[in-house]
């Protein structure tokens, strides 16, 4: 097990020791390791290069530099991808013009991004996840296009094209190499500047300022625990879980013939439940290490207490208890969600929910079970609408009807949403046509 450990991971092998120790591959074991560090790191970021004490220059040259690092040790040469991948965006910002430098953008970046799935899926080791170096590439496109549609849009203040040094710093620094989330421009510079504090307010209901303007910078302790927490129980969670409830088994021929279709139905509804976890653990974690370094304010609750989830990606509690198919997608991967309605929802002018969902398919990968599992996300965005429209407003009549129907929807939502993953988790278009040919009841 430790040969093949070590040959999945194109990183440093300085944990192999271990690796083989806790049982866990050695691309898992370097990326948690690099996490945890740049968590210590992000608190040494905000102490001691807080923008009071030392310029935005050191601030990016710091950033970008233990980025690279961590690329390097996780990746080693495939983080080159991520040089390269910039670097000809970066150029294609240059040369192209304010008109149409968004689209070109759009298309290099995401374009290199796909060649990159390619060969890494079907030239060096179909369904290998160890070593996954396209991960960082797809935030790294998210930022690039994200910045070039802002730029373009005019809904940023950048009024000069960022140094080069800028650019590196944005997509490479070592607060989201290696799990994001994505983020705007504009607000990464204020937090590198100093001045993302002096402009976020929560405001009430009633359309005013929540409170007085806050001179003192608040701190992100609280939060940063919390999210800390929340990974530690996930991390638990999905260790205890996932290898007891596999997703594998819902196609295994013993299984579908052996159990009755409501405990099979089931099975699928806790096997996703028992998945979820590690998605928790990855996404929080680098919010909480964002957050360490003094970035993710987002103003301030009724009380007065600081918000820190402006690139918080996922709400926990909305995911396992929402009630529709938007709710749940609203809540999932956030900043992802975010990205693809300014990129291609609010700008297609032709059926832009199919377009969105075939864009997020492109984004994720080249596996079929990513095709076959937003494809499916379509038809049941629809169904979803439909049902939304003309069968919710006759259960609106009390609360104890509109209760009713919160529970049968929960309940659908959270098979629809398995059905609908499965063949993403499964990768492989047989394993994926098998699970749809077995007589679930959707």
């Amino acid at each position: 097990m430790a040969t093949q450990t070590t040959a999945s991971c194109t990183g440093s092998t300085l944990l192999q020791p271990l690796s083989e120790i806790i049982n866990l591959p050695l691309d898992q074991v370097n990326f948690v390791a690099c996490q945890l560090f740049a968590l210590l790191m992000a608190m040494w970021f905000r102490i001691y290069l807080h923008p009071s004490k030392t310029s935005p220059f050191i601030r990016h040259v710091v950033a970008t530099l233990l980025g690279f690092y961590l690329a390097l040790f996780c990746f080693g040469w495939y983080s080159l991808h991520f040089l390269v991948q910039s670097g000809l965006s970066y150029s294609v910002m240059i040369f192209a013009g304010l008109e149409h430098m968004h689209k070109y953008c759009f298309i290099v970046t995401l374009g290199y991004l796909i060649v990159c799935q390619i060969t890494r899926v079907y030239v060096f080791d179909y369904g290998m996840y160890s070593a996954d170096f396209t991960g960082p590439m797809m935030v790294i496109t998210q930022k690039i296009t994200s910045m070039a549609f802002e730029i373009h849009d005019g809904k940023t203040n950048v009024v000069r094209m960022p140094s080069l040094l800028e650019y590196l710093s944005y997509n490479c620094n070592f607060m989201g190499i290696l799990a994001g989330p994505t983020c705007s421009y504009r607000d990464y510079m204020a937090f590198i500047e100093g001045t993302c504090y002096q402009a976020r307010h929560q405001e009430n209901a009633n359309g005013k300022e929540n409170g007085k303007f806050k001179q003192s910078e608040p701190s992100p302790k609280n939060d940063v625990i919390s999210k800390l927490c929340t990974c530690a129980i996930s991390l638990a969670v999905y260790l205890s879980l996932y290898k007891l409830l596999p997703v594998e088994y819902s196609i295994d021929d013993y299984f579908v013939k052996s159990t009755p279709l409501y405990l099979q139905v089931i099975y699928l509804y806790l096997a996703m439940l028992a998945l979820r976890p590690k998605y928790y653990f990855v996404w929080t974690l680098a919010d909480a290490i964002n957050n360490a370094a003094g970035f993710g304010f987002n103003g301030y609750n009724k009380d007065g207490s600081p918000r820190w989830d402006l690139i918080s990606n996922l709400r926990i509690l909305d995911i396992e208890f929402a009630t529709s198919f938007k709710l749940f997608l609203d809540n999932w991967n956030i900043q992802t969600a975010l990205w693809l309605k300014r990129v291609c929802y609010e700008r297609c002018p032709v059926n832009p929910t199919a377009a969105t969902f075939l864009l997020s398919a492109m984004w994720h990968g080249v596996y079929p079970g990513y095709y076959l599992t937003f494809v499916t996300g379509i038809g049941m965005t629809m169904a979803a609408r439909a049902v939304r429209h003309n069968i919710r407003p006759y259960f609106l009549v009390s609360d104890s009807h509109k209760l009713v129907y919160d529970v049968i929807t929960w309940a659908c939502t959270q098979v629809a949403i398995s059905y609908t993953v499965v063949p993403f988790v499964l990768l492989a278009v047989g394993s994926s046509l098998k699970f749809y040919r077995y007589d679930y009841p959707y």
